[in-house]
């Protein structure tokens, strides 16, 4: 006879997490009160408008516009480009 879960399975609930959708994750994330609040204006302004806003803000700055940009300011804008494909990700 053949049953759809196994021995196992019946001491661990979470073990068949294909049809359970509410077991997302098993890592607890414990966030501060400024990443929260990060994370609650990104969920309120959208996670694609941001990105757009992101990308456009590193263009203007990158190219068009006629100031040296030294390494310090490379950076910055490196860090930009990856906030927004993270927000893209979203």
């Amino acid at each position: 006879m053949q049953t759809s879960k196994s021995q196992g399975d019946e001491l661990n609930p979470s073990a068949d997490t294909a049809g359970n959708t509410r077991n997302v994750s098993k890592v607890k994330v414990w966030l501060t009160p400024s990443q929260s609040e990060f994370i609650e204006f990104v969920l309120f302004y959208g996670a694609s408008e941001l990105s757009k806003s992101l990308k456009l803000v590193h263009d203007m700055a990158l190219y068009h516009s006629d100031i040296s940009i030294n390494a310090d300011e490379k950076r910055a804008l490196f860090g930009v480009k990856c906030l927004w494909e993270g927000v893209e990700e979203i």
